[in-house]
């Protein structure tokens, strides 16, 4: 089978799972569809002027129980999985809105309505650092903007605690996203403003329309308690809570569900080796895939590991904060151990210090540098039910 879940026989053949309750649903539902719906998006009453201005549709969908095309009143849909596994998340599209302009602070300023508890997903390219609060996320799920010169979407799945970005240029056009207001698998399906297709957030690849079965380039971020990160990044740039748009920001809509047992929509494949919502962290390499459960990737500093026939050595020196490196440097593999005593990570071959960036700082292999790999953190139940074949650290 596919490990994308793309086996239309398998996923015919295998049992829907939900896990329905009717409180959280209407909690979910009422709390965020409701309130973005009703209270109204900005002062003008408008969710994107981008968006507004583009006459271009979401792809329509129709029941399928294979990938392919579809008919849907004698209009051909290209797409990669069954049609009839998206399912409508409540909202309408852009009924979540996307942020299409966002505004930045200092971290003095930020500091006036962020708690050093606060999670934000930091990113540096070129650079320039920008962090993106998730109590900002939560309402939005989407910000379309550019971070060293490169258009990127910052995107983050409540329902899976996922977040990813990916660079938005496709076929050489840079694209805005938003909230298509359906999910697969529990997870976000975001749409392109210019194609109107249907993307995967958490296979970074179109799943519906003119771009299913292209993939996004994904961009390495961290996800760090804001304590951490204004100490990492003092110079870094913070998302404003000035955005257009009236939300409580600093409440969460979501609740209890993180640390519940329940999911509101059905995902293909119920995965229990684990619990559903253990925080993992998931690799994969050409079909081969690995989940790595991240408070035992806290507890160790550093896995030195294979996916497949690929070296990667895992790094996490702060809380919730990983790294993921190819460990090969003028094709010598290298080991790693962590110091406790003087907080250093060493290489067992040379004996070279690196620091947490990848970078080589003293020692024989001063100044090399890894490349960094992106990586897929979130919920247990979404990695497996995308990836059902995947294996967990250390075997």
């Amino acid at each position: 089978m596919d490990d994308h879940g793309k086996n239309p026989a398998n996923y015919r053949n295998r049992k829907w799972l939900i896990g329905l309750s009717a409180l959280g649903v209407i909690g979910v539902i009422l709390d965020v569809s409701l309130y973005m719906i009703n209270l109204g998006s900005s002062p003008s009453g408008s969710v994107s002027s981008t968006y507004l201005s583009n006459t271009v549709k979401l792809m329509p969908i129709a029941p399928s129980g294979a990938a392919g095309q579809q008919s849907n009143n004698g209009q051909e849909v290209k797409h990669i999985v069954p049609l009839d596994q998206i399912v409508s998340g409540g909202p309408p599209p852009d009924g979540i809105p996307s942020i299409d302009n966002p505004k930045f602070l200092s971290v003095a300023d930020a500091n006036k309505f962020l708690k050093d508890s606060d999670l934000v997903l930091g990113i540096t390219i070129n650079g320039q650092t920008k962090a993106y609060p998730l109590l900002i996320l939560v309402w939005h799920e989407i910000v379309n903007d550019k971070v060293g010169g490169v258009p990127v979407a910052v995107t983050y799945c409540p329902l899976c605690f996922t977040t990813q970005v990916f660079n938005r240029t496709i076929s050489g056009n840079v694209v805005e996203f938003g909230t298509s207001g359906k999910l697969y698998n529990n997870n976000l399906v975001m749409y392109d403003r210019l194609s109107g297709s249907l993307w995967s957030q958490a296979l970074g690849e179109g799943i519906v329309g003119t771009h299913a079965g292209e993939s996004l380039k994904r961009i390495p971020f961290d996800l760090a308690y804001w304590k951490d990160w204004k100490q990492l990044y003092p110079n870094s740039v913070v998302l404003s809570t000035d955005t257009g748009f009236t939300r409580p920001y600093g409440v969460d809509p979501y609740g209890d569900y993180y640390t519940s047992d329940q999911l509101f929509f059905p995902i293909s494949n119920l995965d229990k080796r684990l619990g559903l919502k253990e925080m993992v962290v998931g690799l994969d390499n050409e079909g081969q895939y690995k989940a790595y459960v991240l408070n035992q990737i806290e507890s160790s500093k550093i896995i030195n590991d294979k996916v497949g026939n690929k070296s990667i050595v895992l790094f996490s020196l702060y809380p919730r904060m990983v790294r993921t490196y190819v460990p090969i440097i003028h094709d010598q593999t290298l080991d790693f151990q962590y110091n406790a005593s003087t907080n250093k990570i060493l290489d067992k071959q040379t004996g070279s210090e690196w620091n947490f960036d990848g970078i080589a700082i003293n020692g024989q292999m001063k100044g090399k540098q890894f490349t960094r790999l992106p990586f897929d953190e979130g919920f247990w139940f979404e990695w497996s039910a995308f990836h059902p074949q995947t294996r967990i650290y250390p075997g």
